[in-house]
Order: structure tokens, then C-alpha cells, then sequence
């Protein structure tokens, strides 16, 4: 039972993840399929591009509150025996409820698996699970987006400078860090450099589109 207990843990996590908020924002309030338009694809920056900065930055809200309160929620749920313990501690059923929320947000099963990018649903469970790591990885962000104008640098930024921030937090003795959590880290951050193929193409021939400044289209 307790292998029953973790697989409807993942199940239900990827669930949650797959909601396709901005599809579901898109045919609701505009009658309009985000797929159709932008960059094609169904995530937060696209639907700022598409929706606007409101409705955009409630698609982003919402995608990061699906990493959160997965980890938050679904991932703590009791087994169905009183007196029957979990197959795995709490912050690795944590881990894993976060990753297959995040791997439906990408892959989500009620769009064809064709879904956003993974950046606001990972820094959602990073956000609740583990606060210090996710303000020290925001900087990055940020940074790289100030400079650059471009969103899709800055997740990439982050998504690459999570691992080697966890490294450092570990190393300076300011937090211990799991192997587990590390691994976790750098899958994520494959997954996401994997989700941003085309943003990296576009990059590297300097087409890529800016959401901040004067050449942004």
C-alpha cells in the first residue's frame, strides 16, 4: 500500500501540473487558442505577449501556485492505513510530487502534452520547499532579464544557476544540501535548457524577442 500511496501522489501531481492555465485563460476570456499565437507555446510569457500584463501575469500566479501547493499539499496526503508509514521521508515525496508537477506543465495530458516550459511551476515548488535557495536563485533572474530584456535568458539563467547555487549554499555551510535535492536541481535545470531548444537557437542568431525594450514585437 505504501507504493500505491506514492504512485497516487505522482499521479495527482501531474494532474495538478498539467492544468493548462493559459489555454484554459485563452478560450475562456478571449476566445482564442495561446498555441495559435506568439511563440506557440503555453506558458506565462507567451500569454503576456498574447493576453496582455493582467491576464499573463495571473496565468504566471497560477502555474507557480501549482508547484507550490503540490508540494505543499498533495505531496504530504496520508496513506490510507492509520498505522502505516510512507514509503519515502517527506522532502523526497516532496521532490518527486514537485517534479512530476512540473513534468505536467510541460507535457500536460489535457493538451495534446503540449504545454508551457516548466519555469514558473519549478520555481513554485522551489519557492515552498526550499525559500532560502529560491531567493538566492531570483537575483539571477532578474539580473539577466534587466540586462538583456529577454525572459527566456533570464529562466535560463536561473534554471542553470540553481544546481551551482545549491553547490555554494552547501559549501559556505549556510545550508545542507541533499544529494538528492542537487540531482533534482540539475535534472530540472536539463529539462528546462531541453523546453528552451528553440529559444537557444534563436539566441545564438540574436532573433530572439525581447519583452522588455524598444525592439520587442
Amino acid at each position: 500500500m505504501e507504493i500505491f500511496h506514492l504512485v497516487l501522489i505522482i499521479l495527482l501531481s501531474y494532474l495538478a501540473g498539467s492544468i493548462p492555465t493559459s489555454i484554459i485563460v485563452g478560450k475562456l476570456f478571449f476566445n482564442t487558442d495561446i498555441r495559435r499565437h506568439g511563440s506557440g507555446n503555453a506558458g506565462g510569457t507567451n500569454a503576456v505577449r498574447v493576453f496582455g500584463w493582467p491576464a499573463g501575469a495571473a496565468v504566471i500566479l497560477v502555474d507557480v501556485a501549482k508547484g507550490a501547493c503540490t508540494v505543499l499539499f498533495i505531496a504530504r496526503l496520508p496513506t490510507l492505513g492509520a498505522m502505516e508509514a510512507p514509503l519515502l521521508p517527506p522532502d523526497a515525496t516532496a521532490l518527486i510530487a514537485g517534479v512530476a508537477a512540473v513534468a505536467g506543465h510541460i507535457w500536460t495530458v489535457f493538451a495534446s502534452f503540449r504545454g508551457g516550459k516548466g519555469v514558473a511551476t519549478a520555481a513554485g515548488m522551489v519557492a515552498a520547499l526550499y525559500p532560502p535557495a529560491f531567493a538566492a536563485v531570483v537575483p539571477v533572474f532578474v539580473l539577466a532579464v534587466a540586462l538583456s530584456g529577454i525572459v527566456s535568458l533570464g529562466s535560463l539563467a536561473a534554471a542553470v544557476g540553481f544546481p551551482l547555487v545549491l553547490l555554494a549554499l552547501n559549501r559556505t555551510g549556510t545550508w545542507e544540501v541533499s544529494p538528492l535535492l542537487f540531482w533534482v536541481a540539475v535534472g530540472i535545470a536539463l529539462a528546462i535548457i531541453f523546453t528552451h531548444r528553440s529559444n537557444i537557437r534563436r539566441l545564438l542568431r540574436g532573433e530572439e524577442k525581447r519583452m522588455f525594450g524598444r525592439d520587442r514585437r
